[in-house]
Formats: structure tokens, C-alpha cells, sequence
């Protein structure tokens, strides 16, 4: 960020696709870009929540700052590296809240086709192996919370509702 007033941000300009880009043209690469996000999940867990982050999803004293939106299509691949984007949604909160979100958001997603389907799996399989963090006990909690997201298409509401009901020992959450 190179300057902030009232009304306007200045912020630096990243070129790369996104990781949802690549993984369109290169889906082999889908386990290692997997394991990427789930790194970044960690790196950002390892940042104390500043005061003045909404808390969502708090712990008992150890918020964490959480992006919430954490997927592919919020991660550019620059040549520097991975640069997570989009923090509209950023909170203070426990970990596992940040990675039951990812969870729920690549699992729900409507995506056409098995294949893609597979890779989507696979996905979030990587993402979990990446990541240091257990979302178990948080995936309930947050597919009620993205049941309230106003965009959310019938089947990806179907979906969370089945992880909201109890059923989140299901494969791809």
C-alpha cells in the first residue's frame, strides 16, 4: 500500500494469473498448488489479530488474523510469489475458522464436469496436507455462517446444508 486517504487506496499493481487460472490450464499441478494454499493459511495464521479486525469465529485470547475468502481465485502467482488479494472479508478469529472456510467455500462450489469435480477433491485434500491447521471442528460452524451469503447458487446452498446438518465427515471437507 503506498498511500491511504478518505475515499481512495493506492496499491501496489500485481501482474500473475490467479491460482484458479492455473489450475484451468494446468490441472496436474492441482496437489502442489494445493499444498501452496494451505501454506498460506499458515503463514497468515502466524499473524496476532491486530485490535481493530472485526473478531469472527474468536478463540479464547489467541485470535488470528483470518482472510475468510481464502480459494484460488483470490491468490495471484507473481513472479515473487503467491500474494493473497480480496480482504473485504478478513476477521480476527481462531485458524481453523480460516480453514473450515476454504473447506467449505472449494467444496460447495458448483463446478461442471466429473474431472473437474475429482480435482476439486483433490484440491482440498492438497490444501489440508499443506496446512498445519484442523478445520474439523469449525466445518459445521461455517457452512451455517455461508449459508447467509446472498450469491450462493441452490445446489452449493444443498451442500452446506448437509455440512451445517452434522453430515462433515464427508470426503472433500
Amino acid at each position: 500500500m503506498y498511500e491511504i486517504t478518505d475515499t481512495d487506496m493506492v496499491l501496489e499493481r500485481l501482474t500473475g494469473p490467479t491460482m484458479l487460472d492455473v489450475l484451468a490450464r494446468r490441472p496436474w499441478q492441482v496437489g502442489s498448488l494445493g499444498r501452496t494454499l494451505g501454506r498460506l493459511h499458515d503463514r497468515l495464521h502466524a499473524l496476532p489479530a491486530p485490535k481493530w479486525l472485526p473478531q469472527r469465529f474468536a478463540t479464547a485470547g489467541d485470535d488470528r488474523v483470518l482472510h475468510l475468502d481464502l480459494h484460488p481465485g483470490n491468490v495471484l502467482l507473481t513472479r515473487r510469489g503467491p500474494v493473497v488479494i480480496d480482504w473485504r472479508n478478513a476477521g480476527a478469529g481462531d485458524p481453523a475458522a480460516d480453514v473450515a472456510m476454504t473447506m467449505v467455500t472449494v467444496g460447495s462450489a458448483e463446478v461442471p464436469g466429473l474431472a473437474v469435480r475429482l480435482g476439486r477433491s483433490l484440491l482440498v485434500h492438497s490444501v489440508r496436507k499443506g496446512c498445519r491447521t484442523d478445520p474439523a471442528g469449525r466445518i459445521r460452524e461455517v457452512a451455517e455462517a455461508k449459508l447467509a451469503d446472498p450469491y450462493l447458487t441452490p445446489a452449493e446452498a444443498a451442500w452446506l446444508r448437509r455440512r451445517a446438518g452434522g453430515r462433515t465427515g464427508q470426503p472433500g471437507c
